[in-house]
């Protein structure tokens, strides 16, 4: 299933002081591509992450992204939306 994540940040921080954090923040985010469950990752234009996730389910998707340092430390969360296969294109094949 895939998972799509947004992330919101919910405690102003003084980013040069989190330097460190940043650094785990992104051995985590290196990790879940190589456990196949991050296939892809962006930032939007205000620099809020976006994720896309593959999972069993949302709960796993929680799980992991529960794991990261900047959620640990209740510095951001996430939005978290299935996403499901779009069945649009078949109402152009279907006889009339």
């Amino acid at each position: 299933m895939k998972i799509l994540a947004l992330e919101k940040q919910i405690k102003t921080v003084n980013w040069e002081n989190e330097q460190e954090t940043l650094i785990e923040e992104a051995k985590n985010v290196y990790n879940l591509f190589l456990k196949g469950h991050l296939r892809e990752i962006y930032f939007t234009e205000s620099h809020n992450a976006v994720l896309i996730l593959e999972c069993e389910n949302k709960d796993i998707a929680v799980d992991l992204l529960g794991e990261l340092p900047l959620v640990k430390n209740k510095i951001v969360e996430f939005e978290l939306i299935e996403l499901k296969p779009y069945t649009g294109l078949s109402r152009l094949f279907k006889d009339k």
